[in-house]
């Protein structure tokens, strides 16, 4: 588990060992940037079958597959058994759904509540639809689901999307349209499931709203205010405090979802052959899709945006290149032979890489060999800048895979058309996540502290000290202890609930650590290589011991080990 993921998985744990399900908390501080729902999820998960890391991945997991079928039974039911099948393929198979599924964050599930509420939308309008009352019901439940995963993202996106549809067919101002939608039990629907955890977070994290558009160091303004003033509004407008996250440049942030939505984004000039006129099923659902679409991607244009944030637009895409597919277009026939081109010239890159690095020794982990930027990491992708030459000695395995994957995409779109293509196209991209879930073990030790965590687990008794933020080595926290001392690390995502009244004293400056340095209590100290002549300055001429070095962290002791046997907490 990556440290990004650990913060999850940990808070969800602190839930149930605590039993309070209302208020997030990571090492005793109130964490109040997020909804709960994911959190409950994986909590509920804890209970039935105990805190594993597998376990907190069940939710996400279970959340992709159901996504991936709802697409194909939205495509079923608008375009037929072959656009149900080809929307379907493009949601399960894309690049950006494999990428942004591997971190537990709770986008996909989001992703999941839109695309139901959207499918609802329509099947709640659609003339031939016997029960309109359930699907308007289900709408509901899932825009307050929507709003207990990403807050008011999701609400916000399927109740614009399903605006411009209906102002663009004249239907919002049909009788007929808001009769079979039921507004106001559907907004009681929303409030039934919604409300309670708002109301009850509020409660208890005082004060209950400031009017203020302003946040610094050291202030502190309630649940309600951080959660939509700073969360939202704030954070749309690039004026959050503290700012703690990055923007992707306009430009990339749309051509990147050539790379998300591959390898099916080739058929991209083929939608446009589609009928946006509303006159059957099929057409409706093009037109809400691009709608749909549409205002996510123009949105996030106007807004602070990481390269996952438009995920939610995902089944729009889908759902547009599966009908497109399905049509069998002399687009989707160039589409082909660019893709058989574009898989061609991906064997060859990967097997020149292979060849670069067939001399290249692989020694201790793969850090020794990457680059350090860490301004870059403020972006989800941002550690792609870190790869060097040298480092790709420790993935030879993957890359010949990934070659392989290559070159069966290059083969089935060159020898086959339509189903069969298409076919080797998500063969292809099977293996390649194949590929690229190799590639993640031996980036294990530099994105994860578990090795740091499994020496601790198997030492004497101690505190835990981690150098600067918590993010930085938050698996540490869920293998090891739930709970530990933060050196200089009031900042970031932590620093405004530590400014609650009442917040624990978890953060130390340089002075207490280099006093608690001298006691008899034995404290492990986890930080970055970088750190270490600075600590070591701090604690004075022999005060500190090294443990163990991996993944460019450290770990160190302020007593020398004498002897082990604690087993491990968490496996």
């Amino acid at each position: 588990m990556d440290d990004v993921d650990a913060v999850q998985a940990e808070i969800a744990r602190n839930m149930l060992v605590s039993g309070d399900w209302v208020t997030a908390r990571l090492d005793g501080v109130a964490y109040l940037e997020k909804a709960p729902l994911v959190y409950w999820l994986i909590g509920g998960s804890y209970r039935l079958l105990g805190v594993k890391d597998w376990v907190a991945r069940i939710p996400i997991a279970f959340s992709s597959i159901g996504l991936a079928w709802l697409v194909a039974a939205f495509g079923y039911w608008a375009f037929g058994r072959k656009g149900g099948l080809y929307s379907g393929l493009c949601m399960a198979s894309g690049v950006g759904l494999f990428l942004f599924t591997r971190i537990l964050i709770p986008d996909v599930m989001v992703t999941l509540t839109v695309a139901l509420a959207m499918f609802s939308f329509l099947r709640a309008l659609d003339e031939h639809e016997h029960h309109p009352r359930l699907w308007a019901a289900i709408l509901a439940a899932s825009l307050g689901a929507g709003l207990l995963l990403k807050s008011l993202i999701g609400i916000v996106f399927p109740v614009a999307s399903a605006l411009l549809y209906l102002l663009f067919t004249s239907e919002f101002f049909s009788a007929r349209t808001w009769r079979r939608l039921h507004p106001f039990s559907g907004a009681a629907i929303v409030l039934l499931v919604a409300a309670p955890w708002h109301i009850l977070a509020a409660l208890r994290n005082p004060p209950f709203f400031a009017w203020t558009m302003h946040s610094g160091p050291g202030q502190y303004h309630g649940f309600l205010w951080f959660f939509f003033m700073n969360e939202q509004f704030l954070r749309f407008l690039n004026l959050r405090y503290p700012r703690d996250y990055n923007t992707v440049p306009r430009l990339y942030f749309w051509l990147l979802h050539l790379v998300w939505l591959f390898p099916w984004s080739v058929y991209f000039p083929a939608v446009a052959n589609l009928s946006f006129k509303p006159m059957d099923r099929a057409s409706r659902t093009h037109l809400l899709s691009l709608c749909w679409a549409g205002f996510i991607l123009v949105f996030f244009t106007f807004s602070t945006t990481q390269e996952y944030y438009s995920m939610p637009a995902y089944p729009a895409m889908a759902l547009l290149l599966g009908s497109a597919m399905a049509m069998d277009h002399p687009w989707i026939r160039r589409g082909t032979r660019l893709l058989g081109a574009i898989c061609v010239a991906a064997a060859l890159a990967t097997l020149t890489l292979v060849l670069l690095v067939r001399n290249i020794p692989a020694l201790g982990d793969i850090s020794s060999a990457l680059g350090h930027h860490p301004a870059a990491y403020t972006l989800s992708l941002g550690h792609m800048e870190d790869l060097t030459i040298s480092s790709f000695a420790y993935l030879r395995f993957p890359l010949a895979l990934a070659a392989l994957a290559f070159a069966v995409g290059a083969f089935g779109s060159f020898r086959w058309r339509g189903t069969r293509a298409h076919f080797a196209a998500a063969i292809m991209m099977v293996l390649f996540f194949q590929a690229a879930r190799i590639a993640m073990v031996a980036f294990d030790p530099f994105l994860s502290s578990r090795p740091i965590a499994e020496t601790i687990n198997h030492s004497p008794s101690g505190t835990i000290i981690v150098d600067h933020p918590y993010y930085a080595f938050a698996s540490v926290f869920f293998y090891s202890y739930p709970s530990g001392l933060i050196l200089n690390g009031r900042y970031n995502n932590l620093e405004y609930g530590a400014n609650a009244p009442g917040s624990p004293q978890v953060f130390i400056n340089d002075r207490d650590f280099a006093g608690l340095c001298r006691q008899d209590q034995r404290y492990y100290i986890i930080a970055y290589r970088e750190a270490l002549p600075r600590l070591q300055r701090l604690a004075g001429p022999g005060g500190l011991s090294l443990m163990l070095l991996s993944g460019g962290k450290v770990l160190l002791t302020n007593h020398p080990l004498l002897a082990t046997g604690r087993a491990p907490l968490v496996h």
